[in-house]
């Protein structure tokens, strides 16, 4: 199964920039590639089973659900459901670690999935660039830092 991962260091610490990536309804909030996202049950953003809807700025949509929340180790999980994307058994993680020598926030975004063989590099490359790390430059410039 291919994976792929994209990383970025946050000017903020990481509680601060936890909060905001926990709130599985705020993705649109700091995600460019996201235009709206709208939550299932919008009274619990952060319950294990909430489903999103998000419109790309592509005008597709995909629908995701939380799969996994964890404040301790301050991770996010989250399954595709459905998508324009060729996959199958799409998982991401997104997960948040304090840097001690700065106070800033190092984030990691990582994926695994399957698809057909012939795809799979590309895919893994498209995620890795146009989403996570596009995604985390956009956090970045979110919390006041370069967004470019």
């Amino acid at each position: 199964m291919p994976e792929t991962f994209a990383s970025a260091v946050i000017p903020a610490d990481a509680a601060t920039v936890w909060r905001t990536l926990r709130d599985f309804g705020g993705l649109a909030a700091w995600q460019p590639a996201v235009t709206r996202c709208l939550l299932q049950d919008e009274d619990s953003p952060d319950r294990v089973g909430n489903v999103r809807n998000l419109l790309m700025t592509s005008g597709e949509t995909v629908v995701e659900v939380l799969v996994a929340l964890d404040d301790r180790e301050r991770s996010l999980t989250y399954d595709i459901v459905s998508s324009p994307y060729a996959v199958r058994s799409y998982r991401a993680t997104l997960r948040v670690l304090p840097l001690t020598s700065s106070g800033e926030a190092f984030v990691g975004w990582s994926a695994v999935f399957d698809c057909d063989p012939s795809d799979a590099d590309e895919l893994a490359d498209s995620f890795r660039d146009m989403i996570f790390a596009a995604g985390l430059v956009a956090l970045a410039g979110y919390f006041g830092g370069p967004s470019s």
